[in-house]
């Protein structure tokens, strides 16, 4: 490894973890790059880049901060050689393999070669011929006050189901246990390659999900008498749509990769994170 990439979130204090990578790398003679905006609020040693410069330079991208530092950090090393490393700095980081204590340590078993890593999923949105790449989900909203989301799901080219709802989610497998589990949606495992629709809050009988193969086309397209509605990218508005627009969902496997140490698996994370508890009638400590 000749190169780390720092990826910071905008207001958490991330000095420690910074400090620790930069003395970290002084011994292994190893560059640190940063985006110039982030660290030069830190007035730090690392070598202020531009983002494209960082995502192609870098061998390894750490990301300091939560899940969503995590998910520009993704972005940014989407298509490019180097993975990913999060690391959390407070609240849930789901995304995230490390604290702060055990950075160095994970360091030294990256450059050791002592892991392993977790090809992600990335989902490019087509709204008025502009792509837009969510690694989370991407999701029609409606506006307060606006009338109700009416999103008719073409998959395989074809209407499958419309929805009447307060939104309607599609998510990668990494976003499986964000908004779309929030509305109702299942728990993926990052291994699958499949895209998941779930209606938030639907106004009708039918309010069941939808998993869709890599392999299927997809589209959600707007009808009449529908509100007009807020395009989200990994919670970020990216544009507005109206009745009568049409978004396509383009899959893309691995576009970025996560680092792995080996220390947890997916459902222990997700278990321990979203605080998952059996029901009533199994006994207490079973298995």
């Amino acid at each position: 490894m000749h190169v780390v990439g720092l990826v910071l979130h905008p207001k958490r204090d991330s000095a420690e973890a910074v400090s620790a990578i930069l003395t970290w790398a002084a011994r292994r003679g190893i560059d640190v790059l940063g985006v110039e905006a982030e660290v030069g609020r830190l007035n730090c040693a690392a070598i202020a880049v531009s983002v494209g410069e960082l995502g192609s330079r870098s061998d390894l991208v750490v990301s300091l901060g939560g899940d969503g530092t995590m998910l520009r950090a993704m972005r940014i090393a989407d298509g490019q050689r180097a993975p990913v490393l999060g690391v959390n700095l407070g609240k849930l980081g789901f995304l995230a393999e490390v604290d702060v204590p055990d950075l160095a340590d994970a360091l030294s078993a990256i450059d050791a070669k002592q892991f392993t890593v977790e090809p992600r999923l990335a989902v490019d949105a087509v709204v008025d011929g502009h792509v837009e790449t969510a690694f989370n989900d991407v999701a029609v909203v409606r506006y307060p006050g606006e009338p109700t989301a009416l999103v008719t799901i073409r998959a395989g080219g074809q209407p499958f189901v419309s929805y009447s709802a307060d939104a309607v989610v599609v998510a990668t497998p990494t976003g499986s246990t964000a908004y779309s589990f929030s509305a109702g949606g299942p728990i993926m495992s990052p291994a699958v390659e499949a895209l998941v629709v779930t209606p938030a809050s639907p106004h009708s009988a039918y309010n069941r999900g939808l998993v869709l193969s890599v392999q299927d086309s997809l589209e959600l397209e707007l009808l009449p008498g529908c509100g007009m509605l807020a395009v989200e990218v990994d919670g970020q508005v990216a544009a507005n749509v109206s009745p009568g627009d049409r978004i396509a969902l383009r899959p893309r496997p691995a576009a970025a990769h996560v680092v792995r140490l080996g220390r947890t698996t997916f459902y222990q994370r997700a278990r321990r994170k979203l605080r998952l508890t059996d029901s009533a009638e199994v006994p207490v400590g079973w298995p």
